[in-house]
């Protein structure tokens, strides 16, 4: 499972099981994780752990760097 990068504590990686998939990015921290779509906008499909303000702010950071994981995506899985 590769990372696409690590901020503030949170690891966004990507499962290698996960490539027949929507584009999305997991989010890993302390035990709690969580997964986000892009299609048709950032969304959470389920958190798991994370309080209402570190869901805000996984959300503003995976808005901040939708085009590096978008690229990371297609890169990784050869789309």
């Amino acid at each position: 499972m590769p990372v696409v990068f690590r901020i503030k504590g949170y690891r966004f990686l990507f499962f290698s099981n996960e490539g027949n998939e929507p584009m999305h990015i997991p989010v890993e921290k302390a035990g709690r994780s969580a997964k986000l779509w892009f299609i048709p906008a950032v969304r959470y499909e389920y958190s798991y752990g994370f309080t209402g303000k570190e869901q805000s702010e996984i959300l503003k950071i995976v808005e901040d760097r939708i085009e590096t994981i978008k690229t990371a995506w297609d890169e990784y899985f050869k789309r």
